[in-house]
């Protein structure tokens, strides 16, 4: 089954985020085994300074070996210090997933 991970937090920083996360994809592109499969990030429309990421992985499983990589870790960490207060972290089963036209 299907895993997402939302990632909840705010930042004035996201230029840098961003550059972050291309860095780190251009690095593990070639890696072996299951990194994330897709992602999505959100905007709070009402709150102009929070985001929401989607991050989408084959399984739970795929998403803990992700999570155990010391290159996952240290990207955490850079990114958490880009953040404004802390991460709220939901973890999902994604039961359905389609276009609508």
């Amino acid at each position: 089954m299907k895993f997402v991970q939302i990632i909840d937090f705010e930042t004035e920083r996201l230029d840098e985020m961003e550059q972050l996360l291309e860095e780190a994809g251009q690095r593990l592109a070639d890696r072996a085994g299951g990194g994330p499969t897709h992602r999505m990030l959100l905007k709070d429309r009402d709150h102009p300074r929070r985001y929401l990421a989607l991050i989408e992985f084959e399984s739970y499983d795929e998403a803990m070996r992700n999570s155990d990589d010391p290159e996952t870790s240290r990207m955490a960490e850079q990114l958490g210090a880009l953040c404004l207060g802390e991460r709220v972290y939901t973890n999902c089963d994604l039961l359905d997933a389609r276009d609508l036209k």
